[in-house]
């Protein structure tokens, strides 16, 4: 169950800290309810089939899409490399030139491992977990 988003300072209500484990339609009931939103998450659905397809266990949903950004731009996951098969992946998810232009502009999102370093101290799966206006814990979704 996706809890009830709370305040920590930012312009918009985001998730409690912690991991919070929910299905795609879960998540599409919670926070697919604009035109806009609809179809970032139909790319979302499209990345972690494939993702899936591709033998990784877990994934991470973060970004405005997952709070009360009334107009998201896009979504952003991280994923676990463990038993991934890279050769099954699409290669755009291996990508990260120019921003990641070509992950958004397929799928709507930016896809990075969560062993990668999202700054010098910290991995992106930490980095998530942390508001980006206040620098205060938030939480994530775990896509079941």
């Amino acid at each position: 169950m996706i809890p009830e988003l709370i305040s920590v300072g930012a312009p918009w209500l985001v998730l409690p800290p912690g991991i919070h484990p929910a299905s795609l339609d879960d998540i599409g009931s919670r926070f697919a309810n604009t035109t806009a939103r609809k179809h970032l998450f139909s790319g979302l659905v499209e990345g972690v089939a494939n993702f899936k397809a591709a033998g990784c266990a877990r994934l991470f949903l973060n970004g405005g899409f997952t709070g009360e950004n009334p107009n998201p731009s896009d979504y952003d996951v991280c994923w676990d490399p463990v038993g991934l098969n890279t050769k099954e992946l699409d290669p755009v998810f291996l990508d990260f030139s120019d921003k990641r232009r070509s992950q958004k502009e397929k799928y709507g999102g930016e896809y990075f491992p969560m062993t990668a370093r999202a700054t010098q101290q910290e991995f992106y799966f930490d980095y998530f977990q942390k508001d980006k206006f206040t620098g205060k814990p938030k939480g994530i979704i775990q896509i079941l």
